[in-house]
């Protein structure tokens, strides 16, 4: 079996650790997008709990950005603007006329953009933080490896929030 009963890509016990980080990228990614699936729209901007204003529509904004942000700009030192503009620096920001639809299809526009740019290169290649970032690290250059480790931390966080944010709308819980 090489996916789970709900269709999500299953890492390889065995593989060379390229492979294994890809696959646990891939699995976390598929997760989030579990945790959204069946939902109305109105429900995909419910916030979990007061004070937070975090919905699941919010979070893939978010992962959008957050791809953007370290395969583009950090990796590749790219100069891109946010993927949902100046005034939506971190994703979270909803707007009325921007659905999951939309936010998949930058989401997923963001992931296939990341794919492309590390297709050939060594975790050991590095990409540049700014001082600001480089601050909480403690290094300006930080290597694919932990860029992609890194990433596999920040999906598997926000699924445990995806997780709270879906079984508060519906009671749905796991995956």
């Amino acid at each position: 079996m090489n996916t789970t009963p709900d269709g999500r890509p299953i890492p390889p016990a065995h593989a060379d650790e390229r492979a294994m980080l890809e696959a646990w990228l891939d699995f976390h990614r598929a997760t989030l997008a579990l945790k959204c699936s069946g939902l109305k729209d109105d429900q995909l901007r419910l916030a979990a709990v007061s004070p937070s204003s975090m919905t699941l529509l919010g979070l893939v904004q978010h992962v959008a950005e957050v791809e953007r942000n370290w395969f583009q700009r950090v990796f590749a030192g790219q100069d891109v603007p946010p993927v949902f503009g100046e005034s939506n620096v971190d994703g979270y920001a909803l707007r009325p006329d921007r659905g999951l639809d939309e936010a998949t299809a930058a989401w997923q526009s963001e992931v296939a953009r990341g794919r492309e740019l590390i297709a050939d290169a060594s975790l050991d290649d590095s990409g540049r933080l700014s001082e600001q970032e480089a601050g909480f690290v403690g290094d300006q250059g930080v290597s694919l490896r932990w860029i992609m480790v890194h990433m596999i931390e920040e999906y598997a966080r926000h699924n445990g929030h995806a997780d709270l944010i879906r079984e508060q709308i519906d009671g749905v819980t796991g995956a």
